[in-house]
């Protein structure tokens, strides 16, 4: 199914729960409570012996948190979903679900780097192995796959924004016998159904489009009942990363704009990527939507992208000349971030990251906010001219 198509129809699958709010409010109202308490004995008993499904503790179950797990699931055509309060606690309970020492998992290329972060340290002590690939080397991804548990990818990928056919990963995956597991914040359920392609479980670190305002640190993942149940009883309850209702309103409010903005952030930023391309002094732009071939089940493209400035351009000069563009890691929220790739490669982290990540020092990675598309050019082609008459000096 694609946006667009009468049967994928985003604004009517988020309004849908709006019906059944408590005292007809229009927004649903914030569950914040700790516990639920039983009217009798027999009722605690028959939920505790699984013959009652209600809320007991919201480290469980609450009713909000419910709400944006049913409206995601929807979204991406799941039957269920779970919520986190993180995206890496999405991302390591949906993997340890389904791996265990002595298990290799093979991933795609340059992932988010705490994912790849969490692979190489965290998993590497519990005799994880991880294989990476080139996801858009299906002869490759299909060498790497015999034997391996799971298959974990994104598409696009962090920083240099390779773009995978996304279904055909998946059937290798599914012919070898190995779980797929994709993070789709990137895409967001507007523009990419992971599970439609043959996929078995998609993530999202919620604090991205689906939050939408910089306010919320959330993580959800999505996918048939029977595997979306094994994450909720193997690693859920005893991890604890548990999203609190607050944060589920926040995201629920956030899911009400999710297909108006993802459609501006996509014509924003390809305005910004086609413009930048043309400067003489920007050496690559990487961004899925310029080569407009892609991918089979990517229907649009988001506001994150990334470039990389020729030889002799001042990053620092560029940066600091930035008015509406901040620094600042994250995105997805209503505002424009810039992360100068130098400044990734100064922190602490595995060897030969930077191959890994592919992340350049003369990168820049960009998220192009609501601000407006000649309103953010203005800002941006200045500090470019700033940055190379600083370099040139």
């Amino acid at each position: 199914m694609t946006p667009g198509h009468d049967l994928f129809d985003p604004a009517s699958l988020i309004v849908a729960h709006d019906e059944t709010h408590a005292f007809e409010a229009v927004v649903p109202p914030i569950v914040q409570t700790s516990l639920f308490t039983f009217s009798s004995y027999d009722e605690m008993v028959a939920t505790y012996r699984g013959e009652r499904n209600r809320p007991v503790y919201t480290r469980g179950l609450n009713p909000t948190v419910r709400l944006f797990e049913e409206m995601l699931a929807k979204l991406e055509g799941a039957e269920d979903a779970l919520a986190f309060a993180s995206g890496m606690a999405a991302i390591s309970s949906t993997v340890l679900s389904f791996v265990e020492p002595g298990d290799r998992i093979v991933a795609v290329r340059h992932l988010y780097p705490d994912a790849f972060r969490l692979f190489g340290t965290f998993f590497k002590r519990m005799n994880i192995a991880v294989t990476y690939v080139d996801g858009r080397d299906e002869a490759a991804v299909e060498a790497a796959m015999p034997g391996a548990k799971l298959f974990y990818m994104e598409s696009p990928t962090s920083w240099v924004m390779e773009a995978h056919d996304v279904g055909a990963l998946g059937a290798i995956a599914r012919r070898h016998g190995a779980i797929s597991v994709i993070d789709n914040s990137w895409a967001s359920p507007i523009f990419q159904q992971p599970l439609s392609l043959g996929c078995d479980l998609v993530l999202h670190s919620a604090s991205k489009y689906l939050g939408g305002h910089s306010d919320v640190v959330a993580g959800v993942v999505a996918g048939p009942k029977a595997l979306i149940d094994r994450i909720r009883g193997e690693a859920y309850p005893y991890l604890g990363g548990k999203l609190s209702p607050f944060d589920a309103w926040l995201i629920v409010r956030g899911l009400r704009t999710l297909p108006i903005r993802m459609k501006q952030h996509q014509a924003s930023a390809l305005e910004i990527a086609t413009r930048l391309q043309a400067m003489d002094v920007v050496e690559t732009v990487c961004h899925p939507g310029l080569a407009n071939r892609l991918p089979p089940g990517l229907n649009g493209t988001s506001g994150l992208f990334s470039f990389i400035f020729r030889e002799g351009v001042d990053v620092r000069a560029f940066a600091d000349r930035l008015r509406l563009f901040k620094l600042g890691v994250s995105w997805g929220g209503h505002e424009s971030l810039i992360v100068p790739g130098e400044v990734v490669l100064e922190q602490k982290a595995q060897p030969n990251s930077a191959h890994t990540f592919g992340i350049s020092a003369r990168s820049v990675r960009l998220h192009v906010g609501l601000e407006g598309t000649e309103a953010l050019w203005a800002d941006l082609e200045p500090a470019i001219h700033a940055a190379t008459s600083a370099a040139a000096s």
